[in-house]
Parts: structure tokens; sequence; C-alpha cells
């Protein structure tokens, strides 16, 4: 067995356990806010060790584009989407009591 196997069979086995729990958090967290936590950070990072894995498995492979290109487009994507959901979520008030202590989005006419 070589190293590149081992080390690739670790980043991927690493990075689907972060996605695993990620999708553990998407079913147990309370609102929407932490749920969008749980479906980017450990998702993104996981998503990332994955790809990192597969291109060291098929390294020499002109397919090593395409997993750099899948990692890229999610690194860019999911902060916008899941600022987008953080809005959507609190202007539907589908957040908890008490759990924005700065409300910086709040329609206050304070002279």
């Amino acid at each position: 067995m070589n190293l590149w196997h081992v080390l690739a069979g670790t980043l991927i086995l690493f990075g689907s356990t972060l996605a695993l729990t990620a999708a553990i958090g998407i079913v147990r967290f309370p609102d929407t806010l932490t749920r969008m936590h749980a479906a980017t950070k450990p998702q993104v990072i996981g998503l990332i060790l994955v790809l990192a894995g597969a291109a060291i498995q098929l390294r020499g492979h002109g397919n090593i584009w395409v997993l750099v290109l899948v990692g890229l487009f999610t690194l860019l994507t999911a902060p916008v989407i899941a600022h987008l959901i953080g809005r959507t979520a609190y202007r539907e008030q589908r957040h908890r009591d008490g759990l924005l202590r700065v409300n910086e989005m709040r329609d206050d006419d304070v002279d």
C-alpha cells in the first residue's frame, strides 16, 4: 500500500465524517440560523477534504481540474447562500427570541 493511497483515504474519510456531522446538525438544530451554520461550515470543509483526497488519488489525470473547479465554486457560493438564507430567516422571523444580541437590521427611527 502506497503512502498516497493512505493519505487520500484519510482525507476522504475525514471529509465524509465532517459532511455527516453537517447533515446531523441540519436535522438536530432547532432553528434556521443554527442550521445555516451546520449546512455551510462543516459541509464545505468536508467537501474540500473529499475533493483533495480524490485529487491525490487521481493525480496525473485531467479530471483534477474539474475537482478544483467544484471546490472553488463551492467556496464562492456557500457564503452567499448562507447570507441569503440568514436574511430571509430574519425577515420571516424564523429565529429564536433572544438569539440576536445586536440587531443591525432593525427598523428603528431613533434620532
